[in-house]
């Protein structure tokens, strides 16, 4: 587990949250983390640090060997190569077999052998969407239970002075088109801003930029957002975008949904899984549909309530309690009493 705000970290987080809240306090919990990361852990679970590590180290270290486990969990596929307890993995995408043109080549390869590793090594697979299983099934004939991902307590609809706030210290205009995640190939931010420009939109993105993003006058960058701002943040946008053209599962979007946003976002992922009916997706890499879609979320204020009710029913069954519970019964159905 490592400190961020991507879907991996997030799931991790506030899963380990929800299975101590809810496994009797006399089976024990441990978390082998990143020292920069132990602060997150919540009272009660042990933390196991290991140092701060990325790329091929980070694999190594979750490969090391584990011996007083009753059951380890991968929560990124990462399993140890000796456990004598079951083990468990959380699939969230097959992205470097699916797209392998988003990554280097020396990082596709790698993290493919570490999928895999982690998919044919484990007892029992969870996919944090159906998508996600039925790709895992189709490349390794495996099956995987589907447990959805929920946005973290904290993504909540804000005060209106909350809002107003991060648009004053942000320098926002009162319309604008947000964008949070890292800005990588598969999230198509060209797209995007050529959508905007296209409605003279003011785009803002929040999150680290890992590729060159198409010059326009009128794209903001905010780089790493506090967690204290981003439910503001959401809230205060006129619209959220999240024009990806391929996701496990596409947290954002969620956590916008359950701040009261109006999200615009692609049918990719498990927001076909999730959304109600009613809410138009977009089909990855259509220009003209995406920027259709942001035009009747930017200026017409029907369109946009309706977003923001369905996206409010779409959260409203997720839950972290669910996520946990789901889970637990996985580690029960390996005849682990817990």
């Amino acid at each position: 587990m490592r400190p961020g705000g991507s879907g991996v970290q997030t799931y991790s987080r506030e899963l380990i949250r929800g299975l101590r809240a809810q496994l009797p306090d006399d089976v024990g919990v441990a978390a082998r983390i990143q020292r920069d990361a132990a602060g997150e852990l919540p009272r009660g679970v042990e933390a196991r640090l290991r140092p701060v590590s990325h790329g091929a180290r980070r694999l190594v270290e979750g490969w090391r060997t584990v011996r007083d486990a009753r059951l380890v969990h991968g929560l990124d596929v990462d399993l140890p190569w000796r456990c004598d307890a079951p083990r468990v993995a959380t699939v969230h995408d097959l992205s470097v077999f699916d797209v392998p043109w988003a990554f280097s080549r020396y990082r596709a390869a790698g993290e493919r052998y570490a999928v895999a590793r982690g998919v044919r090594a484990a007892d029992a697979l969870i996919a944090v969407s159906r998508f996600t299983a039925d790709a895992i099934g189709e490349r390794f004939g495996r099956p995987a239970t589907v447990i959805h991902l929920a946005p973290a307590p904290e993504f909540a609809p804000a005060p209106p002075t909350d809002r107003a706030d991060v648009i004053d210290r942000y320098e926002l205009p009162d319309r604008f088109v947000l964008h949070v995640g890292t800005v990588e190939p598969r999230k198509d931010v060209g797209g995007l801003v050529e959508a905007c420009r296209r409605l003279d939109a003011t785009l803002v993105l929040a999150g680290a930029v890992e590729v060159e993003v198409p010059a326009s006058s009128d794209v903001r960058f905010l780089g790493y957002v506090p967690a204290d701002d981003l439910g503001p943040l959401y809230g205060a946008a006129t619209v959220v975008a999240y024009p990806s053209r391929y996701e496990g599962f596409g947290l954002p979007p969620i956590e916008a949904m359950a701040c009261g946003a109006a999200v615009v976002a692609t049918s990719v992922g498990a927001l076909p899984e999730i959304v109600p009916a009613g809410f138009d997706l977009v089909s990855p890499g259509d220009l003209g549909a995406l920027t259709e879609a942001l035009r009747a979320g930017l200026f017409d204020e029907g369109q946009r309530s309706k977003l923001v009710r369905l996206g409010a029913e779409a959260v409203g069954r997720l839950s972290r309690t669910d996520t946990a519970a789901a889970t637990i019964e996985v580690y029960r159905g390996l005849g682990v009493a817990c």
